[in-house]
């Protein structure tokens, strides 16, 4: 590094989709973000997108080639956050960290979907070299951009640290109203309202909730297949009417994401067959383990 630019609040190791719209949201936030990824494309696509977003204005997004780079993009104590798959690659990233120089005082954050028993073997695991953090992160791809829902977990004071940079980038909700203050505008993030940002508890309490959360997500999902396959195979229903069935329900007591999603999954036709798209894709579905992690604890 031999540029005079100033110093990043934060430093981001992996520019998925997860990691790069984390990064743009922490952007627009004000908040200057030093980003390293192992796929160069992908660090390269966050830069470029930086760049469209800010235009003429100074780079809120730096790229690093290295893991020594990133720590020393990073004012001190550096602050690191992880968005990388659970499992192996967060403690090959925390080794090669600690190879690069990161010091006990320095806090790194999971944000990647992992098994809360893990999180809570991994502080005290790098107790000592690091401060290892976690949170979980719930509302996709959209929600990382322009307000994820954020459940922090671990030690006290790494939350004060991460607290104003987590809350600034959080869903917020109208205190009055409880609902949701939306805006999916690039450089112009909602800074009114409640953020959906608050401490959890002790080390893997926000992954266990996350966890949770998604088990009930696949009990939900599980129920409406089993509603759209009552309608399909024994009263003969086709798409078109189940889906008007879950249009009406949408619009009731039963108001939800899911129900709304299958409602326009199920009207939706094949463009080469003008079939309903769910009568030509394989009856298959794919998951990524917290529903059974939901059962197991």
């Amino acid at each position: 590094m031999t540029d005079t630019a100033p110093l990043c609040d934060i430093g981001f190791v992996g520019a998925g989709v997860m990691g790069k719209n984390l990064i743009l949201n922490l952007a627009d936030n004000g908040y200057r973000v030093a980003a390293f990824d192992l796929d160069h494309q992908k660090l390269e696509a966050v830069l470029a997108q930086d760049k469209a977003e800010r235009g003429d204005k100074p780079a809120r997004v730096i790229g690093c080639s290295s893991y020594t780079e990133l720590l020393a993009r990073l004012s001190a104590p550096h602050l690191v956050v992880l968005s990388v798959p659970a499992g192996k690659p967060v403690d090959d990233i925390c080794h090669k960290l600690i190879d690069a120089g990161i010091q006990a005082d320095d806090i790194i954050v999971d944000t990647g979907n992992s098994l809360w028993t893990d999180t809570v073997a991994r502080e005290k695991q790098y107790e000592g070299k690091f401060i290892f953090f976690s949170t979980a992160v719930s509302g996709g791809e959209v929600g990382a951009r322009f307000g994820p829902s954020l459940m922090p977990s671990g030690d006290p004071y790494a939350w004060t640290r991460i607290k104003p940079l987590w809350q600034a980038i959080a869903a917020k909700v109208d205190p009055a109203t409880g609902k949701p203050i939306e805006r999916f505008e690039p450089g112009n993030p909602v800074t009114e309202g409640e953020p959906c940002a608050t401490y959890i508890g002790p080390s893997g309490s926000g992954h266990y909730v996350k966890m949770v959360h998604n088990g009930i997500e696949y009990a939900d999902m599980q129920l409406i297949c089993e509603a759209y396959q009552v309608m399909r195979d024994i009263l003969g229903m086709t798409s078109a009417a189940i889906a008007e069935v879950f249009k009406q329900w949408n619009d009731g007591p039963l108001n939800s994401y899911l129900i709304g999603i299958s409602a326009e999954v199920l009207a939706t036709k094949d463009s080469e067959t003008g079939l309903p798209l769910v009568d030509v894709i394989m009856d298959k579905a794919g998951q990524k383990g917290t529903g059974l992690w939901t059962a197991v604890s």
